[in-house]
Order: C-alpha cells, then sequence, then structure tokens
C-alpha cells in the first residue's frame, strides 16, 4: 500500500535563518525585533488613562518605516497554584490557608511584542505563497540600509511608549528567544504552545480536519473582514459585573477575548504598515470604477459609497490607511472541552459586538505566520483596511495582578481566578508615589467583611514582626489574641477588656528596666491632670509644673529604693507622706489657690487602695507594653463610662506613642 501522506521535519519547513544581535532574521530577509511587554494591572486603569495607553501606542507606530509589521501577542495559559508550605515556621493559620489554595487553576498571562520589517511585495502576499507550501526556502541577502533605519525606528518605538509611563517593553535576548540548553525559549513555547520550562517539540498535524500539536488540538477564531467587525470602537469598555450605578469599572475594549476567557488561547493582534498614501490612491481608483459601473449593480453604488466614506476620513483627519488581522487561538486536548471553548470564544467575540468566525480554511497558515519572526508570512487576504486608530483599539491593554517585589506585605486573592497574591499595601505604594500616608480606611456595610480582613491583615502583619497596636469594640479580635499567647506561650498577644469579674488594669508607673524618657514622664503627669482635672477645669502652670515635679521625684525615690513597687498606691503615698510635707518646708511657699494638693489626693482617693477604682492603676501583673508586640483594647463596654474611658485612652495613647519613638530608634 503506498504511503500518501505528507510529511516533513520542521527544520526543512522553518522560515528563520537565525537570530543575531537580538533580531530574528527569515529565510527571505525579514528583520524581526522581540519585545516583552508590561501591561497595567486588571482593573487599576481609569478610562482617561486608557485613553493615554492607546495614544501612546498610536504615536509609537506611526514611528515606524513602511512595510512594517506590528504583531502583539498575549498568552494566556492555565496554571495551577503551588502552595509555600515547606517553611517549618509557618503559623497554623498562614499553613491552612496555603493548603486551601494548593494547586488552584488561574491563567497566567504574557505579552510579546514582534515588530518586523519585510518588503513590498512580501507583505501582500497570499496563503499560497506561505513557506509551508514551497518545497525548498532559499535564503536571501538583507537589505543593510534599510535594517538600519528600522533599528532606529525600533529604538523610537520602544523609548516612547516606555515614556509613556503606563507601559514597559523589555527586549528579549537570543537566549530567551532561541533557549538555551536547561530552558526552551519563544520560539519552542510557541511550536509547542506550552510555558513550561520542560516544553519539547511534538509532532505538528496541518490538515483539512484542523492544527493539532502533539494531543492539542487547536481551534481558531478571526476578525479579517469589515462584516465581522462591531459598528463603533472605544478605548475601553465597561465591566458591568463589578460597575455600579455611581462608578464605572473600567477594561480595556478587547478584554472579553483577554483575561475574561478562561482557557489556553494566544491572541494575536496584527498591524501592516504600507504605503498609506499608494493605499488611498489604489482607493481612489477603486472608487472610480465602482461608479461607472454604479448603473449595472447597486451594490457597486453602495461599495462606491463606502470607499468615499474612508477616503473622506483619510484626507479629513489625516489618518493613516493601514491593514489589519486579531485572532483568538484556543487549544484543548480533550474534543468535548474544545467544543466548549470553541463556544466559549465566540460568546466573547460576541461581546465585543463581533460576529465570530470559525476558520478553518487558512488555520495552518495563520499560525504558521504567528510564529515570531515569521510575520512576513501572514496571508494578506486575511486582513481588512482601516486606520490606526480604530485597529489599536483591539490590543488588549491589561494583565493580571502581580505580586509585590517587597517581601513584606499580605495575601490576597486575584479577583477573577482566586490565585492568592503577595501584595506590599503599605511600604511600596509609598515609593513608587501612589500613596502619601500609610493610613488606611476599611470601609463597609455591616457583615461585608470588614472584621475578617482586618483580622487576616494584622496576623500577618504581625508573623512578619510588626507590632499591633488594636482599640476595638465587639471582641472582634479576641480569638486571634488569644491564638497568638497560646503560640508564644503567654509572652504576646494582651487582650484588656472590662468586666466586673475581671476589670481592666493598668500601671503606668511600671518599666522594665526604670527607664522613665521625658514622654513617658509627661504621659504620667497627663494621666493624673485627666483624673483630677474635669473637662470644663483650666488647669494652670503651677498646677502642671508642681505634678510634674512631684512625678520626677516619685521616680527618683522607686529608682534609689527598689524595693517600692511602682504603682499608683505608692505614688499616692508619696504625695500624701512626703511631697506634702516637702512643700510645706520649702521656703517660698505654694498657696493652696494655685496647687491645692489636699484637693488632688481626696480626688485621687477612689484610684487609691480601697477605692471604688482601685483596679484601674495598679496592675500586679507588672507588664511593660513596649515589648509586646501584640495588643489589643477591648473598649466596649467602658466607652460609655466618664470615669474610666478616659483614663484608657491615655494609657492606649503612652504606649502608642511609646511604641513609635521607640521603634523609630531602633530603625
Amino acid at each position: 500500500m503506498r504511503n500518501i501522506l505528507k510529511a516533513a521535519t520542521v527544520e526543512s519547513k522553518l522560515p528563520l535563518l537565525s537570530v543575531e544581535h537580538g533580531c530574528i532574521v527569515s529565510k527571505d530577509a525579514d528583520i524581526t525585533v522581540v519585545f516583552r511587554v508590561e501591561l497595567p494591572e486588571l482593573f487599576t486603569v481609569t478610562s482617561a488613562e486608557y485613553e493615554g495607553i492607546h495614544a501612546a501606542w498610536c504615536k509609537a507606530v506611526r514611528v515606524l518605516p513602511q512595510y512594517s509589521i506590528v504583531t502583539k501577542q498575549d498568552w494566556f495559559i492555565r496554571e495551577k497554584y503551588v502552595s509555600e508550605l515547606n517553611d517549618g515556621n509557618m503559623s497554623f493559620l498562614s499553613r491552612s490557608y496555603e493548603r486551601h489554595f494548593n494547586e488552584r487553576p488561574f491563567l497566567n498571562h504574557a505579552c510579546y511584542l514582534y515588530l518586523t520589517k519585510t518588503t513590498k511585495e512580501r507583505i501582500r502576499m497570499q496563503s499560497n505563497f506561505s513557506t509551508l507550501c514551497r518545497g525548498n526556502i532559499i535564503p536571501k541577502e538583507v537589505n543593510a540600509e534599510a535594517t538600519k533605519g528600522f533599528l532606529e525606528a525600533v529604538e523610537q518605538f520602544e523609548h516612547i511608549l516606555n515614556d509613556s509611563g503606563f507601559i514597559r517593553l523589555c527586549r528579549l535576548s537570543a537566549d530567551k528567544i532561541t533557549g538555551t540548553s536547561q530552558r526552551p525559549g519563544l520560539l519552542e513555547q510557541y511550536l509547542s504552545l506550552s510555558f513550561s520550562d520542560t516544553a519539547s517539540l511534538e509532532d505538528i498535524g496541518l490538515d483539512a480536519e484542523g492544527i493539532r500539536i502533539g494531543d492539542k488540538r487547536v481551534c481558531l477564531h478571526t476578525l479579517s473582514d469589515t462584516e465581522d467587525l462591531p459598528g463603533r470602537v472605544g478605548t475601553d469598555m465597561r465591566y458591568e459585573r463589578l460597575s455600579t450605578d455611581r462608578s464605572d469599572c473600567r477594561l480595556s475594549f478587547a478584554a472579553p477575548v483577554g483575561l475574561l476567557l478562561s482557557c489556553d488561547h494566544i491572541y494575536t493582534q496584527v498591524l501592516f504598515l504600507e504605503d498609506s498614501a499608494e493605499n488611498l490612491r489604489r482607493f481612489e481608483k477603486q472608487a472610480r470604477n465602482m461608479h461607472s459601473l454604479s448603473r449595472y449593480s447597486r451594490s457597486n453604488q453602495i461599495n462606491k459609497e463606502w470607499i468615499d466614506q474612508y477616503l473622506n476620513e483619510a484626507h479629513s483627519f489625516g489618518l493613516t490607511s493601514i491593514r489589519a488581522h486579531f485572532n483568538v487561538m484556543a487549544w484543548s486536548d480533550d474534543t468535548e472541552e474544545l467544543r466548549r471553548i470553541r463556544n466559549d470564544v465566540g460568546s466573547q467575540l460576541a461581546l465585543m459586538e463581533c460576529r465570530p468566525r470559525h476558520n478553518t480554511v487558512d488555520a495552518a497558515t495563520l499560525y504558521w505566520a504567528g510564529m515570531p519572526g515569521n510575520a512576513g508570512d501572514f496571508p494578506a487576504e486575511e486582513s481588512f483596511y482601516t486606520f490606526i486608530e480604530p485597529a489599536l483599539c483591539f490590543f488588549t491593554n491589561e494583565t493580571n495582578y502581580r505580586s509585590s517585589s517587597s517581601p513584606f506585605g499580605i495575601k490576597l486573592c486575584d479577583r477573577i481566578s482566586g490565585k492568592p497574591l503577595h501584595l506590599d499595601i503599605s511600604d511600596e505604594p509609598m515609593k513608587r508615589g501612589i500613596i502619601t500616608n500609610r493610613n488606611k480606611f476599611v470601609l463597609g456595610p455591616s457583615g461585608s467583611g470588614k472584621s475578617f480582613f482586618m483580622n487576616h491583615l494584622v496576623r500577618q502583619y504581625w508573623e512578619q514582626g510588626t507590632h499591633i497596636v488594636l482599640v476595638d469594640t465587639g471582641n472582634s479580635y479576641q480569638g486571634l489574641c488569644e491564638l497568638i499567647r497560646r503560640k508564644t506561650k503567654g509572652a504576646d498577644g494582651m487582650y484588656f477588656t472590662y468586666t466586673e469579674e475581671n476589670p481592666i488594669s493598668f500601671n503606668p508607673f511600671y518599666t522594665d528596666d526604670y527607664v522613665f524618657d521625658v514622654e513617658k514622664k509627661d504621659s504620667i503627669k497627663t494621666l493624673l491632670l485627666t483624673l483630677w482635672k474635669t473637662e470644663d477645669d483650666k488647669i494652670t502652670k503651677t498646677e502642671s509644673g508642681e505634678l510634674g515635679s512631684a512625678v520626677s521625684a516619685y521616680i527618683e525615690r522607686i529608682r534609689s529604693d527598689r524595693s517600692i513597687i511602682p504603682s499608683l498606691n505608692t505614688f499616692y503615698e508619696y504625695m500624701r507622706d512626703d511631697y506634702r510635707r516637702e512643700m510645706e518646708e520649702r521656703d517660698i511657699r505654694v498657696r493652696r489657690e494655685d496647687f491645692d494638693i489636699d484637693n488632688l489626693l481626696v480626688t485621687l482617693r477612689q484610684y487609691y487602695r480601697g477605692g471604688r477604682y482601685d483596679f484601674l492603676l495598679n496592675s500586679t501583673e507588672n507588664i511593660d507594653l513596649l515589648s509586646k508586640r501584640f495588643i489589643v483594647f477591648e473598649i466596649d463596654s467602658i466607652k460609655e463610662n466618664r470615669e474610666l474611658f478616659p483614663v484608657v485612652t491615655i494609657i492606649i495613647m503612652e504606649a502608642f506613642i511609646k511604641k513609635m519613638s521607640y521603634l523609630c530608634i531602633r530603625m
């Protein structure tokens, strides 16, 4: 039996000659420069910014010479999240978090840009001249002068987009294009349709039934005719799922065939920059021919009107005539899944108001022409005439969320796939100038998850060595505080709250090292003045000065005699027995009107031993809050108490200020 199978090696059909100086050189003398494109993150771009991105693309494309081809390929590959479970220091909640998201599928996105310089003859070739149909490919000589001018234009193209502030281009080296012995390059990844580090070339089947690469079966949808296009295009569109009556969530116009299409696919956007003046002259001639034939067919008259409208737009606004093509190539190794994917791609194109066209005729040549460096092989019949501005509206201009490079941050989830991401929402935005302070405001209705998110945030901050001071109403952090207390065996996780059985208790006079700086002394003095005076009472300089002197003298006393237990009880006794006697023995007496020490002692009596609030400032636990990294003040039960609430507030502020000063000195 005779074998009628037409088979050839990839080497014999490969249209590429070499990669030199970072450029792909084809056997037909086409020169291609390859960039990796960094796009803004999803849902972070406003409508005005999309306009700015579109304008940057327009400026960049206009600097390229005639007979250049701009090919932008967006790769969307399904992958699974790999959890970080090898860290032995991971907490129970962190490990549970990683296990929950282990192997969660998500869509990985990579964007590449190919700028190709070809010839007038090559840019207009049809599919029957593809290198797939040619027996032998004889290399041609490169035009050195045209190549030099093209590379200069490419540098301008790169600078324009990088200076826009929205898009960043990174030129690929030869190793990134062709690969190394350890890692496959871009060419090998395209020919195998795989992002894997272990990607290897497989059999490629190009026949009437479609494209098959190894076990992957490919379907191709194209936008290559004006009849398939929507009536109106724009730089961006409203994403209804996350938009409200008062706010818009914007995405690029082509986003439905980008990250919103949840399957393995490549979205290819191609612009052919020909001689615009020659194109317009050809359309003028075609319009005259249509006019002369209009009496024989009404369709000729209609076509003449469409051509006139195109020419009027070009001459009125100085627009550049180009050709464009867009296609979505999706694949799967399961036939049933491929059928579902084909329907999904059609549905997403319909969301753009495009007419889906499943291309089976030129699928092989379109796949082959999509190879990096082979844009000159693109079939001209699979393109349509348009202008630069509307063609660029079909470019996708966003990528999926990226993890922060900063080592400090929290884990959040991708809004589309639920993939965990490491985000720094404090330091990195400050360095990039996005915010001017680290304050945060969590806003939402009841039950929306505010406390849940804050528990998640402060737990991860604490695990990274941060000091946390929380003021809470509603016992939202009691469970987390208890978890930390058990994990540290009581060394951390301080929870202060008021109950009848266990009333809230502090000791503002206690420190581990008996060091009292100016701020500590001032905070004690402020606390005592708050206990003594009401809101309407005026505090004189004498009262403030005498009380400050009393605090300083008491501190010296407890430093010299360590048998004295620092507390309000011993301070009260010092004021009553020693300081009052010292005042009476002074040469210059303090008048009772200027500083009434008896009135002070009477007022403080309720906080002294045996008073109704004797528990408040005489804690026997002797906890120095400076060394504790997780402290919660639960004030729900005392927020209406006019006696306790001011005292607790001052204690909280003193702890916060002291921590700030201490941590700033350490840093």
